[in-house]
């Protein structure tokens, strides 16, 4: 048993199971001791209820499985429950329970903290959400994560949690948060012209092999920053799949010799015209 995904159903959920008591028969099996990747998928009431309880869980299962490196809270479609809909908790207290854990996922932010988290071996942190509050940002930023190598946020829109600005995002703009740092992911945000026009000649970019601005609102106006800076050139790979460049500002990322990912075009878009992120509500 190395990877495994729980998920209560409508039916199942109306009947009175609950994700506690899934993960309690998962710790009781003598193979937990082998698991190194949990995926938590719909908890049946997830609009409703909280991940607290079931994040109690699987801290007081710790000791059933002490091989757990890869944990993902929140995996669900949107059938299942709309990514806006997903309320989290502060889940710092179950990072704390796995010092090995290396890879964190978490889908959705409402009620979602992260406060005062310390964790010598984390690697990689990634929130998938329609709109990540300010409060969160915050708490990842004063974060001690001497390990972690890829950084990945969906930053969303103001209608579905995100409340901040630039001037927000700017330290991770910087060396200073995150030395081991490699991929950054500053994505699926409707200010991606504006977060283009800050990274493109950023610190940061002299120690990533990987830069994510995908899935948002990206323009000619933000992509021509991207295109002229030299620090962009030594990237190893560039993602601006999901974006609104024209024609023109395809064709010339297409030639400008850079690994970069340019698919999924929305259409060019004028300053005026509406444009939105791929992941909202």
């Amino acid at each position: 048993m190395t990877e495994v995904r729980l998920v209560l159903d409508y039916d199942d959920h109306e009947q009175g199971q609950t994700m506690e008591k899934l993960i309690e028969e998962l710790a009781a099996k003598p193979e937990s001791r082998e698991l190194h990747s949990l995926i938590i998928g719909s908890w049946g009431d997830a609009y409703e209820n909280d991940s607290s309880a079931l994040a109690q869980a699987i801290i007081q299962a710790r000791e059933q499985f002490p091989n757990l490196t890869k944990l993902f809270i929140g995996d669900m479609e949107g059938e299942e429950c709309e990514i806006s809909w997903i309320k989290q908790s502060d889940l710092t207290p179950l990072l704390d329970a796995y010092p090995k854990l290396q890879s964190f996922t978490v889908q959705g932010s409402e009620g979602l903290r992260l406060t005062q988290l310390k964790h010598a071996h984390l690697e990689e942190l990634i929130i998938i959400c329609g709109g990540l509050p300010l409060e969160v940002i915050q708490d990842i930023q004063t974060a001690e994560l001497p390990e972690l190598k890829k950084l990945e946020l969906y930053l969303g829109v103001d209608d579905y949690g995100w409340n901040g600005s630039l001037d927000d995002l700017k330290p991770f703009m910087s060396k200073a948060l995150f030395p081991k740092l490699t991929y950054l992911g500053l994505k699926n945000s409707e200010i991606q012209d504006e977060i283009a026009i800050a990274i493109a000649d950023a610190p940061i970019l002299d120690q990533l092999h990987t830069l994510d601005l995908s899935q948002g609102t990206l323009s000619d106006i933000g992509a021509e920053a991207l295109l002229v800076s030299s620090r962009i050139q030594k990237l190893s790979f560039l993602n601006l799949s999901y974006h609104y460049m024209s024609e023109a500002m395809i064709k010339r990322w297409k030639e400008s010799g850079i690994q970069v990912d340019v698919s999924d075009e929305q259409g060019g878009a004028d300053e005026d015209d509406w444009r939105y992120p791929a992941v909202t509500e």
